[in-house]
């Protein structure tokens, strides 16, 4: 679904405020992403803006990267139950059957999040396109069993596919 059917190179045109608001929620809730990345301009394609956010991402300190991850809503969680999620994180989370589970599933989940947050310190992150709630449920159990600084690059990596995804969405090749 396109929602904005801009080129890269019209992006490369904008000036730092304009590509920051072009690129809002492509990362949830961390627009220094794009502020960061806005000066490698010009990008010949989206695959080039892309990789210039992710390697603006995995570039930054740890504590940018960490609260880029803790701006992610917990899945199926009280932000998501009461409204309170980005357009993008609803839609995702609805596409996943995530906002539609049976109350069993919903306290696995609970549950899962409880665990993982404890463990790691941020919330599980996935990019949940292709995924049905089941697939997501058995990646939050796999992973649970990773070592903090694996669960950390794994975070980062699933907050890229999520930016791919968004990007796609937004940016005409």
């Amino acid at each position: 679904m396109m929602i904005h059917a801009m080129s890269a190179s019209a992006l490369s045109q904008m000036d730092q405020p304009a590509f920051v608001a072009a690129l809002d929620g492509i990362f949830e809730h961390s627009p220094w992403v794009a502020g960061r990345a806005w000066p490698q301009r010009p990008f010949a394609s989206r695959e080039a803006l892309l990789d210039s956010l992710v390697d603006t991402l995995r570039s930054a300190p740890r504590s940018d990267q960490l609260a880029l991850i803790r701006a992610h809503p917990e899945l199926a969680g009280k932000r998501a139950m009461h409204g309170a999620l980005s357009a993008a994180s609803i839609r995702e989370q609805l596409g996943a059957g995530l906002l539609a589970c049976m109350p069993e599933e919903f306290a696995l989940i609970r549950d899962f999040n409880t665990a993982y947050k404890a463990k790691f310190g941020f919330p599980f992150v996935i990019a949940m396109s292709g995924l049905w709630r089941g697939d997501i449920i058995a990646a939050m159990a796999r992973r649970l069993a990773h070592e903090p600084e694996v669960e950390f690059a794994e975070a980062l990596a699933q907050i890229a596919r999520i930016a791919a995804l968004r990007l796609a969405e937004r940016v005409a090749d």
